[in-house]
């Protein structure tokens, strides 16, 4: 153990006990079929039904998504640099202004 590092919590995860997905996905597909030969009538448009699609079909955003990384913003990075010249410019001239 190092002093300046200190261990992450032991993440939560909860597995529910009678779930079955496989269940629940033969009757959403026996759902989508009735639909479709005309059996149930269409259903409504739902905007939950569509949120997080983007997400799921794109490796890269779901794996930045499950390790919780943010993208640095283009201010956050713009103001480093300005911040870095004028080190640079101060440590050259010996002063900031202009």
């Amino acid at each position: 153990m190092s002093m300046f590092s200190v261990r992450k919590p032991r993440g939560f995860h909860h597995n529910y006990i009678y779930y079955d997905p496989r269940k629940e996905k033969l009757k959403e597909i026996d759902e989508r079929a009735k639909r479709e030969l005309g059996i149930l009538p269409p259903k409504e448009f739902v905007p939950e039904d569509i949120r997080g699609k983007f997400v799921q079909a794109t490796k890269h955003v779901k794996r930045r998504k499950e390790s919780g990384r943010k993208p640095v913003s283009y201010g956050v990075l713009i103001t480093a640099i300005i911040l870095l010249l004028l080190l640079m410019r101060y440590l050259v001239s010996g002063s900031l202004l202009f």
